[in-house]
């Protein structure tokens, strides 16, 4: 091999004098593998070293426990609460930053009554709050007895101030599908009421928010399944629709296993909204389904 020469020249560089060298604290296996006597003197050097930096942390430790009682002793003098922040389990789910929930508008036609925000509503009576205000726009002269019978019903259920809301704008209006803008600043709809049923799931209660549940997937289809009853123009086809869900249900409690979840919600209001299908057309296991789910949503 040949000599390589230096590229750079050696320059004479003076270190600061505001600046404190570091002891070396790690153990080098090597120096402990080695048994002459300047391994081990090295060795014990740094064991030294070690306990110093223990000592120096157990220090600052306490002096941080010292200034904790110090700013709570100003709170106190104050009157500031002494409480520290709690997380909420959107935060502690992926460390999410939360922003307050932008109120939401729903616009539905009175021939397709969203029943899901009833059912939501009732099971989540306990556990969060969805303040629906309903208005009528001009391009509907009536809205009919069956709308007028669900806001009436949606007065009924209490408004807990204690509880987290989420305030939703129910507009009757003259369109083709139900949808729902969730943001004040841009036109972006979410069409269908399966859909908002998903949305309201995400930003409702821990309880029934099923994306990190192992039934996630399964949770979707069944949604994916009431999306498409709903569509269905014959009979036929909604029968159809009908054995797919007793499928999924099998011998399970809920379409969620054993709890309720918004999959149960969205099966019950495609239902409510099918009146041509009758308990004759539901399997033994999906009316007596039925008859549980009726004991939350309360419709």
């Amino acid at each position: 091999m040949y000599e390589l020469k230096t590229l750079l020249p050696q320059f004479d560089i003076k270190l600061p004098t505001c600046m404190y060298p570091l002891k070396n604290v790690s153990l080098a296996a090597d120096s402990l593998a080695s048994s002459s006597p300047s391994s081990a003197s090295a060795s014990t050097s740094s064991c030294d070293d070690t306990a110093s930096v223990a000592a120096r942390q157990e220090k600052v430790l306490k002096q941080l426990e010292e200034l904790k009682e110090q700013l709570g002793q100003i709170r106190k003098g104050l009157g500031v609460c002494g409480k520290t922040i709690q997380h909420t389990t959107a935060f502690q789910n992926g460390g999410l930053k939360e922003v307050p929930l932008q109120d939401v508008v729903i616009n539905g036609h009175p021939n397709f009554i969203p029943y899901a925000l009833l059912a939501l509503k009732n099971a989540w009576r306990d556990l969060y709050t969805i303040d629906v205000k309903t208005f009528t726009h001009s391009t509907m002269a009536d809205i009919g007895p069956a709308a007028r019978e669900f806001e009436a019903n949606l007065a009924k259920v209490p408004v807990n101030p204690a509880l987290p809301k989420i305030s939703v704008t129910l507009i009757w209006k003259n369109c083709e599908h139900t949808e729902m803008i969730s943001s004040p600043t841009m036109y972006v709809p979410i069409y269908g009421e399966v859909n908002i049923i998903r949305y309201l799931g995400r930003v409702g209660p821990a309880e029934y928010r099923y994306e990190g549940s192992p039934l996630c997937n399964e949770i979707d289809l069944v949604l994916d399944i009431c999306y498409q009853l709903l569509r269905c123009n014959t009979h036929k086809t909604q029968v159809a629709m009908v054995r797919l869900l007793d499928k999924r249900l099998q011998q399970q409690q809920y379409f969620g296993g054993s709890q309720m979840s918004v999959a149960d919600i969205g099966v019950y209001s495609s239902l409510i909204r099918m009146p041509a299908i009758t308990d004759k057309d539901l399997t033994p296991a999906l009316v007596a389904w039925r008859k549980r789910a009726k004991l939350v949503a309360q419709i």
